[in-house]
C-alpha cells in the first residue's frame, strides 16, 4: 500500500494522464461528431469520411504506438507525451485550414501519429506508479476517457459547429491542446520499476520482445483475447446505422441515445470494471482476468437482447446500458494486465506490441467485416457475429487466466 502522499502524488498524474487522453479521443472523434457539415461544404462522401476515421488513422497511429512505446522505455517520458501533444494539436488546428480531402487526410495521419505516443508511454508511467492491486481501476481511469472524450466531441459539434462553423471546433480544440503542452512538461517521471538495462539496438529490443512473449504465454493468449474484443467493441459502432435503418428509429433521436450511451455506460464500465477486475486481482495473479470473465459472461446476453429485441421493449435501453459498460470497460484491466505481465525495463515495448496488434486485428476489421455482412444479410445479423467473436475473447481470457495461475505455480 503507498502512503497517502504518494497515493495523492500517483493520482494526480493518473488524472492527468486521464485529461490527454480525453483530449485525444475529442479530437479522434471530432470528424465523425462533424461529418455532416464537412459533407456539405467540402463534398465529400461517406465513405471518404470513413477513411478518415478508419484506415487511413489506424495504420499510421497503430505503427507507431509500437514504435514510440519503444522509445518511451528509453527517453523521458513526460517530454515524449509534450512532443507528440504538440504534433497532434497543432495538425488539430491546422484541420480548421483544410481545403479538400487531401489535405484532411495528411493532417489526419498527423493527428495519429502524434497520438501514438500517448498510450503505452501513460500505461508505463502508470503501471511504474501503482501497487499490481490497483493497477486495473488505474488504468481504468484513464480509458474512461474515451466515452468521456466521445461525449465532449459529441457537445462540442452540436453547439460551436452550427453557430460558428467546423472550422472553429478545430481551432478551439487544437489550441486547447497547445496550451497543454506546458502541463504535460510539468509532470514528474516515475522512477521505472526495472533494473535490468534497456537493449539499446532495435534488433536487441525486438529480442528481448520477442523472449518475453516466450517466457511468458498468457502475454500472447491475452493479445489475442484483447483483439477479438476490440473487433467487437469497434463493431458496435455500427449502432446508429442499426438504430435507424433495423430499428426505425428517427436519426436525432438514435444520435442523442448513443451518445447518452458511450458517456454514461463507457464511464460507468471503465471505473467500476476496472475496481471489479482489482478486486478479484487480490485472490491471486489470474484473479483479475477472472473477474473480467465474470462480467462479460452477463455483458455478452445483454449484448445479444438488445439487438434481438425492438426497440420499443422495456428491456432496450438497460440490455443497451449493460452492453455498452462492457464494451468501453474492458480495456483498463487486459492493459494493466500487458503491464503486470511484461518485463519491467520493457514495459511501453511489450505494451506497445500489444496495443499495435488490437488495434490492427481488432479495431480496424471488426467495423469492415461487421458492415460486409450487414450489407449481404442486415446489421442485426453481423452485430451477433461480432458478438460470437467476443464470446470467443471472452473464452481466451478464461485461458489467459488459467495459463497466468499455472505460471505462477510452476515458478515458485
Amino acid at each position: 500500500m503507498l502512503p497517502t502522499e504518494a497515493r495523492s502524488g500517483a493520482w494526480r498524474m493518473a488524472l492527468a494522464l486521464t485529461a490527454l487522453n480525453t483530449l485525444s479521443y475529442v479530437d479522434r472523434q471530432l470528424v465523425v461528431t462533424l461529418a455532416p457539415l464537412l459533407m456539405a461544404d467540402l463534398g465529400l462522401t461517406r465513405a471518404q469520411i470513413g477513411l478518415l476515421v478508419g484506415a487511413s488513422f489506424i495504420a499510421v497511429h497503430g505503427v507507431l504506438i509500437l514504435a514510440l512505446g519503444v522509445a518511451a522505455d528509453r527517453l523521458p517520458r513526460p517530454r515524449l507525451i509534450a512532443a507528440g501533444l504538440l504534433v497532434w494539436s497543432l495538425a488539430t488546428l491546422l484541420t480548421g485550414s483544410a481545403r479538400n480531402l487531401f489535405h484532411l487526410a495528411a493532417l489526419r495521419l498527423a493527428v495519429g501519429a502524434g497520438e501514438a505516443v500517448l498510450p503505452a508511454t501513460a500505461l508505463a508511467m502508470l503501471g511504474d506508479r501503482f501497487p499490481a492491486a490497483r493497477l486495473g481501476f488505474a488504468n481504468s481511469v484513464f480509458y474512461a476517457g474515451i466515452p468521456v472524450g466521445f461525449a465532449i466531441s459529441f457537445g462540442l459539434a452540436g453547439w460551436l459547429g452550427p453557430w460558428l462553423g467546423w472550422r472553429v471546433c478545430f481551432l478551439v480544440l487544437g489550441t486547447l491542446g497547445l496550451v497543454a503542452v506546458a502541463g504535460a512538461l510539468a509532470m514528474r517521471d516515475p522512477a521505472r520499476r526495472g533494473s535490468a538495462p534497456v537493449p539499446a539496438r532495435p534488433r536487441d529490443v525486438a529480442s528481448a520482445v520477442g523472449r518475453a512473449f516466450a517466457q511468458r504465454p498468457g502475454l500472447p493468449l491475452l493479445i489475442l483475447a484483447g483483439s477479438l474484443l476490440a473487433f467487437m467493441s469497434s463493431s458496435s459502432q455500427h449502432a446508429i446505422t442499426w438504430l435507424v435503418q433495423e430499428r426505425g428509429l428517427p436519426y436525432a433521436r438514435a444520435a442523442f441515445l448513443a451518445g447518452v450511451m458511450v458517456a454514461l455506460g463507457g464511464l460507468v464500465g471503465s471505473v467500476a470494471i476496472g475496481a471489479f477486475a482489482d478486486r478479484w486481482r487480490r485472490r491471486g495473479p489470474g484473479g483479475r482476468l477472472g473477474g473480467l470473465v465474470a462480467v462479460g459472461a452477463i455483458a455478452l446476453p445483454s449484448s445479444a437482447a438488445f439487438y434481438l429485441l425492438p426497440a420499443a421493449s422495456p428491456a432496450f435501453i438497460p440490455c443497451w446500458f449493460v452492453s455498452q459498460t462492457f464494451m468501453l470497460g474492458w480495456f483498463g484491466p487486459v492493459t494493466a494486465e500487458m503491464v503486470e505481465q511484461a518485463p519491467p525495463e520493457l514495459s511501453a515495448s511489450v505494451t506497445g506490441t500489444g496495443l499495435l496488434l488490437v488495434n490492427l486485428l481488432g479495431v480496424a476489421t471488426g467495423p469492415w467485416v461487421t458492415g460486409m455482412i450487414g450489407d449481404q444479410a442486415g446489421l442485426t445479423r453481423g452485430l451477433l457475429v461480432s458478438l460470437a467473436v467476443g464470446g470467443l475473447g471472452i473464452a481466451t481470457l478464461a485461458l489467459a487466466a488459467a495459463r497466468r495461475t499455472q505460471g505462477l505455480r510452476l515458478a515458485t
